[in-house]
């Protein structure tokens, strides 16, 4: 991974999910925190143990927060898996939606698993800061799109990058319907912005543009956008970035 300036500004933490004490020292001095938090894949228990573990390991990490005494404020990096699965969903919907489990394991998307994981997880911490008093914020975002900096091809990007990694289209030939895209970028801005925001709302969507795909009811940002965000990119920036990556790494 290449990250711009990481030496100067990037410190990791090593943490043990089993022991919640682990969180502390990346989390004390600072009056805010962003939580880009998700169900480990690579995790050997059953899939249900692996959504309980994931809301064990959130829930730690936002007591962490309320114990530190300093957190202001808790960013949730989450999913529009969690708000658009759902047969009663309109044609566009917002982040006061949720996602019905039950419907998730009916239709059986590509990543089912992920979203019912997302749907979960986001809503153990939501109850749990409610609770608790805690300024906690999710950022329902679209699919993230454009340029990277790992050694590899993210894997959404390489699915939407058919017709110039692979020849052809079929990755993304789905019923007629919409795909949410956001820029990488401007989901990084979203989250500082939510954080700094003074008054930060309890979930907030994340969507640039939506271009046509499968049956899938747009996402609206317009929480977002009225509390003062403006979106910097486009599609067009998105694939220009993505495509520039591609060459970076050798694959174009």
């Amino acid at each position: 991974m290449k990250l711009p300036n990481a030496c100067e500004k990037l410190k990791i933490f090593n943490t043990n999910p089993e022991n919640s004490e682990s969180f502390y020292p990346a989390i004390e001095g600072c009056n805010g925190v962003i939580i880009g938090h998700s169900v480990d894949f690579e995790d050997t228990y059953e899939e249900a143990r692996k959504i309980e573990r994931s809301i064990e390991g959130i829930l730690d990490i936002l007591q962490a927060c309320l114990e530190t005494k300093t957190i202001e404020c808790v960013v949730y990096t989450s999913s529009d898996a969690t708000v658009c699965f759902n047969k009663e969903c309109p044609d566009v919907v917002d982040e006061s939606w949720w996602s019905d489990v039950d419907f998730i394991k009916e239709l059986g998307p590509s990543g089912a698993f992920y979203c019912i994981s997302k749907r979960l997880i986001e809503k153990a911490a939501l109850d749990f800061a409610e609770k608790k008093g805690l300024d906690f914020v999710c950022v329902n975002h679209a699919w993230v799109f454009g340029p990277f900096v790992t050694p590899e091809c993210p894997l959404l990007v390489s699915r939407h990058l058919p017709m110039i990694l692979k020849g052809n289209w079929t990755n993304i030939e789905y019923d007629s319907g919409v795909i949410p895209f956001v820029h990488v970028d401007d989901v990084a801005r979203a989250h500082i912005f939510l954080l700094e925001c003074p008054k930060p709302k309890v979930k907030g969507s994340c969507l640039k543009v939506a271009t046509k795909a499968f049956k899938f009811p747009r996402l609206s940002s317009k929480k977002l956008l009225d509390a003062g965000f403006k979106y910097d990119y486009d599609l067009e920036d998105m694939y220009d970035g993505a495509i520039a990556s591609c060459k970076q790494v050798g694959l174009l």
